[in-house]
């Protein structure tokens, strides 16, 4: 993820743009909501739909919209399973033989 500055204008601004995404429960989101949402930067963003690696619409080939549960099931890959999730496993394993 990309390191930059932030003022307290740019957490103000990502602030008035995730409340006005929730509280209008929109399930489709532009480029601004989508990295309030994900709290991902919008540059970063730009990267990650340029090499494909967010699921993401362009209608008309211009603007960048983004499911909402899309984005959530995107944020869930990856899960790392707890020490106690790992032991239920291999104990399961282990019976199971």
């Amino acid at each position: 993820m990309e390191k930059s500055t932030v003022t307290l204008q740019d957490v103000f601004d990502r602030i008035n743009t995730l409340t006005n995404a929730v509280l209008s429960n929109k399930q489709t989101l532009n480029i601004d909501e989508a990295a309030a949402f994900t709290g991902l930067a919008v540059s970063y963003l730009y990267k990650l739909t340029s090499t494909q690696e967010i699921p993401h619409y362009k209608p008309r080939g211009k603007m960048l919209y983004f499911d909402r549960s899309e984005l959530e099931s995107w944020l869930r890959q990856g899960k790392v399973s707890s020490n106690a999730e790992i032991e239920r496993k291999a104990v399961a394993h282990i019976v199971g033989v």
